[in-house]
């Protein structure tokens, strides 16, 4: 299809129809419990002090009654988040794993026996798509979701039907259909009391929390600009495999394919551009981005970005990501106030003044935060505290997407517009065969308005 007649609106669209969840017409959005933009009050030079609810922070979760748990989705991040929930506190047990791939599951099965004593039985291992609908139905209290982020729509909106508390990673989805489904079960979630967090583990890190607390205490003054960065190497790829199928290479090699992981801007720079919401106290209404695809080897992604986003009062903040070997790196934020500066350089959060002074160190803690997110989330279940963290990570997910439709057309692209956007990434149907869906997936080439045939 020529440029000349494949419009900017068929970009937005997408490739696929929206599913129902998707189809609720929702633009700008109200919090879950505590959460999304935050309500402030404003002085007479500018500075925002806001309400945000902080999650307990407890060194260990604390007893009750056992939480039986179900991984969906047992490769790398599955596999840590499995160890992270059983090293949160007492009385927590693995009783159901579940993946598109065998492997995977008998990989974790080992790995919990070996490190914690802990044993899944066979009858509990689940394989295949529909994996997930078993481990959800095999009388687990909570559930796990670390697929790759294509799926987590679905299987979170399942395991909230079945009222299940979850722990899910981020990011929550790859596409403003998926955002909308999201927002869907979490709006669901909170009706029902469940407790929900999203792996974004810098709102459950100490030092970060304390330099949150000691902005909102009018240390930096008013935030004018910041500038947030995830710069590093190559993360992995996967050689094609003459024995898998199409969709088994994807499926293993999916963090080189848009439609599994959303491309790194939304899979891991989302980070990044959630602690900026966080600290900003609000979401950009519009981004203007580009990027280039230089050393990736498979799959139809970028490999840098550059994103200028643009809040609601005039403010911007600056988006730099990029995963190339040899390059300068570094993964870290910096605000800029009307008193001082804020950084995370070094993975230290702390006060500057202008000349570089240090005013402040935030407080660290010896628990890694990817502990400390579960213990926050038991804690949260076993006090019924209200929790819920999905809409205000599926809107800090939202804008990656909008920044990375920007940067694959080059066109100024507004958050309503994604929001309101029936752009569906993926085949229709999962099935674990040549799909044909290899030769249709291109890079994007900005400028051109083309968007992958995909």
């Amino acid at each position: 299809m020529s440029s000349s007649n494949f419009s900017r609106r068929k970009f937005l669209a997408g490739a696929a129809t929206v599913g129902a969840a998707s189809t609720l017409g929702i633009g700008t959005l109200s919090s879950c419990t505590g959460k999304g933009k935050a309500s402030e009050s404003t002085d007479l030079y500018g500075f925002k002090s806001r309400e945000y609810q902080l999650p307990p922070m407890l060194v260990t979760a604390p007893d009750g009654p056992e939480l039986k748990a179900g991984i969906i989705g047992c490769g790398g991040r599955g596999s840590g988040a499995a160890i992270n929930f059983l090293d949160a506190g007492p009385n927590l047990k693995i009783t159901a794993l579940g993946d598109v791939f065998q492997d995977r599951v008998t990989s974790l099965q080992a790995k919990l026996k070996e490190e914690k004593g802990a044993e899944v039985p066979d009858e509990n291992c689940f394989v295949g798509f529909d994996a997930f609908e078993k481990v959800i139905g095999s009388g687990v209290d909570v559930v796990i979701l670390a697929t790759p982020p294509k799926f987590r729509p679905e299987h979170l909106e399942a395991a909230v039907k079945a009222r299940k508390h979850v722990f899910m990673e981020k990011p929550v989805a790859v596409d403003p259909a998926g955002i909308r489904q999201v927002i869907a079960a979490a709006k669901m979630a909170e009706s029902q009391g469940l407790k929900i967090i999203t792996g974004t583990q810098r709102r459950h890190e100490h030092s970060y929390v304390n330099l949150w607390k000691e902005i909102n205490n009018n240390a930096i003054g008013h935030i004018v600009s910041a500038n947030v960065y995830w710069n590093g190497g190559k993360l992995w790829h996967r050689e094609n495999n003459p024995s898998w199928s199409e969709m088994e290479w994807m499926i293993r090699d999916w963090v080189n394919w848009t439609w599994l992981s959303g491309d790194h801007i939304v899979e891991q720079h989302v980070h990044n551009i959630d602690v900026a919401n966080w600290f900003m106290g609000d979401h950009p209404v519009k981004a203007v981005g580009f990027g280039s695809r230089q050393r990736r080897v498979t799959g139809d992604q970028y490999d840098n970005f550059s994103v200028d986003y643009i809040y609601e009062d005039g403010r911007h903040v600056h988006s730099m990501c990029r995963q190339i070997n040899g390059c300068t790196n570094g993964v870290y934020e910096i605000f800029h106030g009307t008193k001082a500066i804020a950084t995370t350089i070094g993975h230290e959060p702390q006060i500057v003044d202008a000349a570089g002074s240090q005013l402040f160190v935030a407080e660290s803690s010896e628990t890694s935060p990817y502990v400390q997110e579960h213990i926050n989330w038991i804690t949260c279940i076993r006090q019924n505290i209200p929790f819920n963290e999905a809409e205000q990570t599926a809107i800090s997910n939202m804008v990656a997407i909008m920044g990375r439709v920007s940067a694959y057309t080059g066109k100024e692209v507004t958050y309503d517009e994604m929001m309101n956007s029936d752009m569906k990434l993926g085949p229709q149907v999962y099935v674990m065969d040549n799909i044909g869906f290899i030769e249709k997936a291109q890079v994007s080439v900005p400028g051109t308005l083309e968007r992958p045939k995909a």
